[in-house]
């Protein structure tokens, strides 16, 4: 992307290895020492037998085991309180209402799925529509004959690495996610704009997007391995390195040729983002109404202001590392050359008090999360409180946010936005509305809810037009000289 790598500064503010060690060590020494019952650390009999007794004598254990072994623990373990305490109610909403509902359906299209969400609040307004929506689709073809043309040429780019090179085998294990990032929504944004649903609907590989993922993996490992044979062939001839790379583009070109063949029999044919199309809708009043032009054209007129996407950008929370300072992810992207993905790390209350400022102004915000952490999509609450595990279970569930980017635990996972938010008399952030992607089935028709201490857990990314965002924090943006998250960093992981 620009930089060479290097690994990010842990932050002194927030998390401190050795005061985690510290804790370690205090509790070791409250605790008696004795003697394992399996000197060779095999799981004992012996061991399971103490369990088993105690488990036993165990009233809470025995209702546990009463309840839990036939019966789904997220449902039987779902808390009451968290459920009174959590209305879907919010005193500071966008006055503008979007609709419909939207689905993803069977794809990893939420982050697609969350711009064009927020991006249709512009069109919207313009056109005076009721319902609407923009091509989901047509970004996603987009965005995936691009991530396979970025695959290749970083297979060019690293064709003198081994194959079992972390940063290759990395790339080669989930090289063309659904998933994404904004900047990467930016870029396609800005390459081939947008383009109304009706024009370029869904296909049945669109809303259900694992068997064409799985043959076009295939296809595109295969064409690395063609295209990394040929580099040595080339520079076993002693060729001009101008030469050497002409020659790779030329292969990797004809078996893009292949995938863009692929995506069309599979897809359909895209609208060419210059090339102009003709569309004719009614607005909410029953008019007739007719734009034509190019998609790009399209984006430019309705959906780029009053904040156009390009002077956006993502604040992210992550507490291993510095604050106030800029990251970005080796090899990770779409359109190869464009827009690298960029974070500026900040603490979570400046996060929040953009969101607060945002939904104010009647803008939309685009979030990634961990979704699947302390949520329940029956009732479309994320909430820490939400289940009674520790309380049945008889144990303690106390990683930190950095812990569990640490370990594997905790990723941005998933893409929604933020509509509303509630504040309390001192005009702190109670609970925020959000607008999911996953059909009116779910939550609140459609829409979620978010309590303040599952933001503080489990959001790592707000995207702040330069307006919302606090000056210093813009500043870091514009300094440039990103410090580098490895390829396999969780922050690189795609929503």
């Amino acid at each position: 992307m620009g930089s060479s790598p290097s690994r990010p500064e842990e932050s002194t503010a927030e998390y401190n290895e050795k005061n985690s060690v510290h804790a370690a060590t205090a509790q070791l020494s409250s605790m008696s020492l004795r003697a394992a019952k399996s000197a060779n650390g095999t799981l004992s009999l012996s061991n399971v037998s103490d369990w088993e007794t105690d488990a036993e004598a165990d009233p809470k254990a025995q209702l546990a085991r009463t309840i839990l072994n036939h019966s789904d623990i997220r449902s039987a373990l779902i808390s009451r309180g968290a459920l009174v305490a959590d209305p879907h109610v919010f005193n500071h909403e966008i006055d503008f209402k979007t609709g419909p509902v939207t689905s993803q359906k069977s794809s990893g299209r939420c982050w697609l799925f969350a711009t064009t969400n927020v991006a249709r609040y512009s069109v919207m307004q313009k056109l005076n529509l009721k319902d609407f929506q923009l091509s989901q689709s047509y970004l996603f073809f987009w965005d995936k004959l691009n991530k396979a043309n970025y695959y290749l040429e970083s297979s060019i780019e690293l064709a003198d690495r081994p194959l079992d090179d972390r940063t290759v085998y990395t790339l080669a294990t989930d090289l063309i996610n659904d998933g994404g990032q904004w900047d990467m929504a930016v870029n396609l944004l800005l390459n081939y704009g947008v383009v109304p649903q009706s024009l370029y609907p869904e296909s049945l590989h669109s809303s259900l997007t694992g068997p064409l993922n799985t043959l076009l993996k295939t296809k595109l490992r295969e064409d690395a391995l063609i295209l990394r044979r040929l580099s040595q062939t080339l520079k076993a001839q002693s060729l001009a390195p101008e030469v050497i790379t002409s020659t790779l583009r030329a292969e990797k070109e004809r078996l893009m040729q292949e995938v863009y063949n692929v995506m069309t029999a599979t897809l359909g044919v895209p609208p060419m983002p210059d090339q102009k199309f003709t569309w004719e809708y009614y607005d909410a009043d029953g008019k007739v109404g007719t734009f034509t032009g190019t998609p790009v054209e399209f984006f430019e007129k309705y959906a780029a202001k009053p904040y156009h996407p390009k002077d956006s950008f993502s604040l992210v929370n992550d507490p291993r590392n510095e604050y106030s300072k800029l990251y970005t992810v080796d090899k990770l992207g779409n359109v190869w050359g464009a827009r690298p993905v960029l974070y500026v790390n900040t603490e979570i209350e400046n996060m929040k008090a953009a969101v607060v400022k945002m939904i104010k102004a009647g803008q939309p915000v685009f979030f990634g999360c961990d979704v699947g952490q302390s949520s329940d999509s029956a009732s479309g609450i994320m909430d820490t409180a939400l289940f009674k595990y520790e309380s049945a279970f008889d144990i303690t569930l106390g990683l930190t946010k950095a812990e569990r980017l640490q370990v594997s635990e905790s990723a941005m996972t998933h893409a929604m936005v933020i509509t509303a938010v509630h504040l309390d008399a001192n005009g702190k952030p109670v609970r925020y509305k959000v607008e999911n992607s996953w059909g009116d089935a779910v939550g609140d028709k459609g829409y979620f809810l978010m309590s303040d201490a599952w933001f503080e857990e489990f959001v790592f990314q707000v995207v702040v037009p330069r307006a919302f965002a606090p000056k210093k924090l813009v500043e870091v943006y514009d300094g440039g000289d990103p410090s580098v998250y490895p390829v396999w960093d969780p922050m690189g992981a795609l929503a």
